[in-house]
Order: structure tokens, then sequence, then C-alpha cells
């Protein structure tokens, strides 16, 4: 439910939605690293979640430095909209 109102609110401009572009996978990814993370709050020694978040993170970082690399128009729209990184003006 969440993750198809992240996909709309990504992909309205398109009609049809390219599930292996980068923005997917990034959105994907943030998906599950916001379940994961309150998961976690729940459960604080579910040490092999605690890996899994580690290495999803590590992925998705993989994804913005590509993408910023490749467009940085592209990277800066997803990084507003996800609001996943601190802007340098606050």
């Amino acid at each position: 439910m969440k993750k198809n109102s992240f996909i709309s609110v990504i992909f309205q401009e398109k009609n049809e939605e390219n599930r292996g572009s980068v923005e997917f996978q990034i959105v994907n990814f943030t998906n599950k690293i916001r379940r994961l993370t309150s998961h976690l709050k729940l459960h604080r020694k579910d040490y092999l979640s605690q890996r899994g978040l580690r290495k999803m993170l590590g992925k998705r970082q993989r994804l913005l430095s590509y993408l910023s690399k490749k467009s940085e128009v592209r990277y800066k729209k997803l990084i507003s909209e996800l609001d996943i990184r601190e802007s340098k003006n606050r």
C-alpha cells in the first residue's frame, strides 16, 4: 500500500513504469529501509535485521551515487521527493 503510493508519486508522468530503473530501485530500498527501521525500534537485538539494514543502506548509497553522476537533476528531484537527505540550507 505504501509502496504503491511512492511509485505513483515518482512515476506519475510516465505511462509505463520501468521497474528496473535506478529511481524505482531507490524507492524500493527506501521503503524496505523504513520498514526495517521501525521493526528495529521494537526489536533492538535482532542482529540479522541490523545486518540486512546495513546492506540495504549500502546498496541504496551506491545507487544514489550512480544517479548523481549520471543526472544531477534526477538525483535532486528524487532526494527532495523521498526526503532522505538533509539540505545544506537548513
